[in-house]
């Protein structure tokens, strides 16, 4: 809050006034000279206008107690001025502190209530904090006083090493540009529990002309968790956990630029599980997610931990084999063939179903130049062992056309 025009110029009546001593000084000055003037001028005026010496003696005796009754006139008028301006000093201050305290506590009401923590601090390597509102407790689980000069423990400590390296060198950035900064970071609470934070703030001046961060502290921790739900969901097939097409895509292309640039061998695996609609048509499509989910995990354990796996949707599996060439994928492939058709999968209600897949082959250089003729050929090549009888593996061929379809989309 802006302090008010009135509040301004009391301020400035309160630093004009005149000191104890002065003030003293003017009085005892004031009466100094009434009595002066009275001694010097009060004789002759008497005596020029009383000759007579027997009057001139009587007004001489009368003389004193006028004297008396003048100064003290004078006196009550200079103390009454005095008096009357002290009054209204009073008043004044009076009213600018019941004005402070009316805000003091109207800052408190809206620190208190704010969605988070509102801080003032220096701006040094344990973030030492000036002042923090009641909101400190339910974000860090410290109480204001425990972070206040580092009492308990230091800002700083809350939050990462590496973290604390990056906050500094931005803010530092935001206020050699006279800029606002804003941060997120993560926060581990006093007990033990790690939380997302958003801050924002400004450096401001202090009364000694030292700079010092005013802010606000946020949990951000619900948008964070749902924007890595998000992205989870962009990257990832929601019923198995692995890669959806796009991203086992960007991985193709990435791992076949790097075979290409270092004259690597690559090799990509089409999986199909056989006959698996029958199992959707007499099980139900619960029983189905229940098997993908299954054979999933049992792929996914059977691999390399370099190799990429992702569901192209359906039943259908690709798996991504940097640095292995034609005939070491047929031997990953047939393992993992003999594999599913090993172990029965369970249909999720204490059940479970023999399953095959078929599986086609391809391999970099040798059916194909580009990620979309890779696949093409694997594809084609899992077709071709669905007509041969299901639950084999087949390798492109080389003489094969390979079309350029739409197994990105």
């Amino acid at each position: 809050m802006e302090p008010s025009r009135q509040d301004d110029q009391g301020m400035t009546t309160l630093h004009d006034d005149q000191g104890p001593a002065r003030r003293a000084f003017w009085t005892v000055f004031v009466y100094l000279l009434a009595g002066t003037a009275w001694i010097l001028f009060s004789d002759r005026v008497a005596e020029a206008w009383f000759p007579d010496p027997q009057t001139l003696s009587m007004v001489q005796t009368w003389k004193g107690f006028l004297f008396v009754l003048i100064t003290g006139a004078v006196l009550f008028m200079v103390l009454w001025r005095q008096l009357a301006k002290d009054r209204v000093l009073l008043r004044l201050q009076v009213d600018q502190r019941r004005a402070l305290i009316r805000r003091e506590r109207q800052l408190t009401v809206l620190m208190d209530n704010l969605p988070g923590m509102a801080y003032r601090c220096r701006l040094d390597q344990y973030w030492t904090m000036l002042f923090v509102s009641q909101g400190c407790t339910l974000l860090t689980g410290y109480e204001p006083d425990e972070l206040t000069h580092n009492r308990a423990t230091s800002y700083a400590s809350l939050i990462g090493d590496a973290d604390n390296e990056r906050l500094i060198r931005e803010v530092k950035e935001a206020l050699d540009q006279g800029q606002p900064f804003a941060l997120e970071y993560a926060l581990t609470r006093k007990d033990g529990r790690i939380l997302w934070v958003w801050e924002r703030g400004r450096g401001v001046e202090d009364d000694d002309g030292v700079v010092v961060l005013e802010g606000i502290v946020l949990d951000i921790s619900d948008r964070k968790a749902l924007e890595n739900e998000l992205e989870k969901l962009a990257t990832q097939d929601s019923l198995t956990g692995l890669c959806n097409r796009r991203e086992l895509s960007r991985i193709l292309d990435e791992e076949l630029a790097r075979a290409t640039r270092y004259q690597r061998s690559l090799a990509v695996l089409w999986i199909d599980v056989d006959h698996f609609k029958d199992i959707n048509d007499t099980h139900g499509h619960a029983a189905g997610d229940s098997v993908l989910r299954s054979v999933s995990q049992l792929l996914t354990g059977s691999i390399r931990t370099v190799d990429a796996i992702g569901r192209f949707g359906g039943e259908e599996f690709v798996i991504v084999l940097p640095e292995m060439d034609a005939e070491s994928a047929r031997d990953t492939a047939d393992r993992l063939r003999r594999r599913i058709a090993d172990t029965p999968q369970p249909l999720g209600d204490g059940q479970t179903v023999p399953l095959t897949v078929s599986v086609g082959i391809s391999a970099y250089p040798e059916h194909g130049q580009a990620a979309d003729q890779l696949c093409a050929a694997a594809d084609k090549a899992m077709y071709l062992a669905k007509e041969r009888g299901r639950n084999c593996v087949v390798m492109a061929h080389l003489h094969e056309q390979v079309h350029h379809g739409s197994w990105r989309s």
